[in-house]
């Protein structure tokens, strides 16, 4: 299973957000962060900025969306071209309805743990979700530091994806780093999105290299 590396252009100059994709182009996804200042307490984009990202992305688009009622919006995210869509298990209403309304409609469907969001009810529904992402942070802002205490939990999804034989991916997101990626590839995570790591560096496709390789030696 190779590392995938999905820059967070909640790290990219909003003003140019065209030109900083162009950046991330070595990348396999762009990570785009929908915060709704319901959910958590930030507000970032939505639906019209979303859907021209997706007609001028280099790359595909990973929806990340940390918002109230994704039961209704989230299904927009992908027609609006989202390759990806990742909703919070803690704001579904009916998590399997809408994860099986993404995949009809061609994204992949991932489900989002908060940091303190158990993972062990999802992990009888493998089959319904392309993605689990394991928060390593909690979410809402970027540039926070790891949460060690992620790790065993990732470790309990990747045994449990392995132990039914299927292809579901396993994100971590938040604090993400040459510092911390090999450990979280370690646990299990092989999808890893970084946001001040990659646009902070003086030389993006070099950092996203790094990231990559760095994470690839370690994934299972």
């Amino acid at each position: 299973m190779p590392a995938l590396i999905n820059p967070s252009i909640l790290s990219a100059d909003f003003a140019n957000l065209e030109r900083d994709l162009g950046k991330i182009s070595t990348a396999d996804y762009a990570h785009v962060d929908v915060m709704d200042n319901h959910f958590v307490p930030n507000l970032t984009l939505g639906l019209p900025v979303f859907e021209r990202l997706a007609q001028v992305s280099p790359v595909p688009l990973d929806a990340h969306l940390m918002i109230e009622d994704p039961d209704r919006w989230a299904p927009q995210y992908a027609e609006a071209g989202a390759a990806s869509v990742t909703f919070h298990a803690e704001a579904a209403s009916a998590p399997v309805r809408l994860a099986r309304e993404l995949r009809r409609l061609g994204a992949r469907a991932g489900v989002a743990l908060r940091p303190a969001t158990p993972v062990e009810p999802y992990l009888d529904l493998l089959s319904e979700v392309d993605l689990i992402l394991v928060m390593t942070v909690e979410p809402g802002f970027g540039g926070q530091s790891f949460i060690e205490g992620t790790l065993p939990k990732i470790r309990r999804a990747r045994q449990a994806v392995s132990e039914a034989g299927l292809d579901v991916w396993i994100q971590v997101d938040g604090g993400v780093s040459r510092s911390t990626i090999e450990r979280a590839a370690d646990a299990g995570a092989n999808v890893f999105v970084a946001g001040s790591a990659v646009y902070g560096a003086d030389d993006v496709p070099a950092e996203i290299a790094a990231l990559r390789e760095l994470a690839g030696a370690h994934v299972h």
